[in-house]
């Protein structure tokens, strides 16, 4: 892909390594059902374009750029749709790691809410007791800024982090996207939002909103939005699940053979390349 392309890019180096954010569902059908445990997981969720295949898989510990370390990195997504859509990242992420090429291999959960915000998942669901007795290596945090507001992003941030860290975890932010039902907020201001927790706190963050914007700059035939023009398409979730994967190895995800169903070797290779250079590149 040409050297004269230009991408946007975004790294923050802090302690450690990674990033998460979603949506309201508009009803049941077409964007999932909640679980009867009071909402705290959702179902499996597609859009509706593209069916996939969610067999969970494997994963590996601690300092994942470390690979010496032996046995499953244990994650734990928090966060709504944008998190579960798609048959969920946790899914996703374990499925792209079960792979010789792989510096890690991974044993992921979820904890979500549709519609939910960092402060919902915070007041209302199990997430903090998850978090507490989970024993993760991982926890990425996706707030959903469009459905809430900066600043209560803010407060809930620095309140997860430090309950992520007793527990033995690193926090990861999880940077999703703007979207035009509640588009009061861009694209700039999500990334410079989570740029500024990333720094205060120390956090990394895996910077998906900004690897979309890439893609579609690119490849404007290649759409990361789904039907509704605000869940993530499969080629969306997929491209975000290897931003992730480059934020927590530090490692390019290119030449990992899983692709989930209609996405193309060729967009695939496509989507992996632009994951490692948002990733990779400053800003």
């Amino acid at each position: 892909h040409g050297a004269n392309m230009k991408r946007r890019a975004f790294w923050w180096m802090g302690c450690w390594g990674a990033l998460a954010v979603g949506c309201q569902p508009s009803s049941p059908t077409d964007q999932g059902a909640v679980d009867g445990d009071g909402g705290s997981d959702t179902d499996v969720v597609e859009d509706t374009d593209s069916p996939v295949d969610t067999d969970p898989l494997p994963g590996d510990t601690a300092d994942t750029s470390d690979p010496s370390i032996s046995g499953p990195l244990r994650v734990l997504f928090v966060g709504n749709s944008f998190t579960y859509w798609n048959g969920g990242l946790d899914a996703q992420l374990e499925k792209l790691t079960d792979d010789p090429l792989s510096t890690i291999t991974v044993d992921a959960d979820r904890e979500v809410q549709g519609g939910a915000s960092l402060k919902v998942m915070w007041e209302w669901t199990n997430a903090v007791e998850v978090i507490e007795e989970g024993d993760y290596d991982v926890v990425v945090l996706q707030e959903d800024i469009p459905e809430t507001d900066v600043e209560t992003f803010y407060e809930y941030a620095r309140l997860f982090v430090p309950l992520i860290r007793d527990s033995g975890a690193e926090p990861v932010f999880f940077m999703a996207w703007p979207y035009q039902r509640l588009n009061w907020i861009d694209l700039d201001e999500i990334a410079s939002a989570h740029e500024e927790m990333g720094t205060e706190l120390g956090v990394d963050v895996a910077p998906v909103a900004v690897a979309w914007d890439n893609a579609m700059t690119e490849r404007p035939d290649l759409d990361m939005y789904g039907s509704d023009a605000e869940h993530p398409s499969r080629q969306g979730t997929y491209l975000a699940v290897n931003v992730v994967y480059a934020t927590l190895t530090k490692t390019s995800p290119e030449g990992l053979a899983y692709r989930p169903g209609n996405v193309t070797e060729q967009d695939a290779t496509f989507l992996q390349e632009i994951a490692w250079q948002t990733v990779q590149d400053p800003p």
